[in-house]
């Protein structure tokens, strides 16, 4: 296999608005964007437009954050100053090689580097389109695969050897060298047809496929004086989203069929889909049934005797 060359991509365009990049440095061959045509997407006030990813990795770097959550096995990457839609990933350390959950625009050599010096990457999963940024790159980079959902594959605008496009069942264990590790991707739906969530070690980072809330990260241990209070009731912890941008929330049957899912597997945490949007709690899954219906409550959906069943 040939050596990865990070600056044979230097020339492909990417959308400055979702971050995405495109197989091709012809500006007239590309008016647009089909991610940010998508109706869960947009395109900014001030239009379409393209940069290359050797401008984005002039203008912006890849920040290292530790122990995401408390944990240290795992480590938030974020790009800065603000990249597209901003999104972090995670990199999972596991006993079988490290997993990168959900994927960045930007790659350089100093990220290569670094991430290497850690023991590199022995697979990518990505959890929804909006985040399928550069992800051929990063695969071909450190040589291993990407693991996409099969129903979102008319999302990739890039085509590699390195994609699994996984399908079936809900639940695919991601296997390292035939070695399965410790780390399940789960596919919720929802957010795109094929949105995934990924659990490891009790944590469950979750994407855009729960929206963490500012009800969710919010503290109620102490009122103002200093006095232990409890959580009042009602608050929500999470919203479940057909397009987060255009505030265009799920069906109560999507959401119930969501809980159908995740209700198999137990986690003490949930990481959002930007730095800071950590919840470590021993109730955080209630917390997650909870907001389900209180959504589908308030969306004044008609089946709302369904959630008896689950208790």
């Amino acid at each position: 296999m040939a050596a990865y060359d990070p600056h044979k991509t230097d020339n492909l365009l990417v959308c400055t608005a979702c971050g995405t990049q495109f197989p091709t440095a012809d500006r007239a061959s590309l008016p647009s964007c089909r991610i940010c045509d998508d109706p869960r997407q947009f395109t900014p006030p001030a239009g379409q437009s393209f940069t290359t990813m050797a401008e984005v990795r002039r203008g912006h770097k890849n920040v290292f954050h530790p122990s995401t959550g408390g944990d240290e096995r795992l480590t938030s990457i974020a790009s800065e100053p603000k990249l597209a839609i901003g999104q972090r990933a995670v990199l999972i350390r596991t006993t079988a090689g490290n997993i990168l959950w959900d994927c960045l625009t930007l790659i350089d050599e100093d990220t290569i580097t670094h991430i290497k010096s850690l023991g590199g990457l022995r697979a990518i999963v990505i959890s929804h389109p909006h985040y399928y940024s550069s992800h051929t790159e990063w695969a071909a980079a450190f040589d291993c695969p990407v693991y996409l959902r099969a129903e979102d594959r008319e999302w990739t605008v890039q085509q590699s050897p390195k994609q699994v496009f996984w399908e079936g069942n809900d639940v695919q264990p991601i296997s390292i060298e035939g070695n399965e590790s410790t780390a399940l991707a789960i596919r919720l739906g929802g957010h795109f047809p094929g949105s995934q969530v990924f659990l490891f070690g009790g944590h469950l980072l979750v994407a855009d496929t729960l929206v963490t809330t500012p009800a969710g990260l919010g503290s109620w241990a102490t009122d103002a004086l200093g006095t232990p209070r409890i959580r009042p009731a009602g608050m929500n912890s999470f919203a479940f989203m057909w397009s987060i941008p255009n505030m265009i929330p799920l069906s109560g049957e999507e959401v119930f069929a969501m809980w159908s899912i995740l209700k198999h597997h137990d986690f003490t945490s949930t990481h959002g889909a930007f730095v800071g949007t950590d919840i470590v709690a021993a109730d955080v899954k209630q917390r997650v049934l909870e907001s389900m219906m209180i959504q589908t409550k308030f969306a004044g959906w008609a089946r709302q005797e369904a959630w008896e069943s689950v208790y």
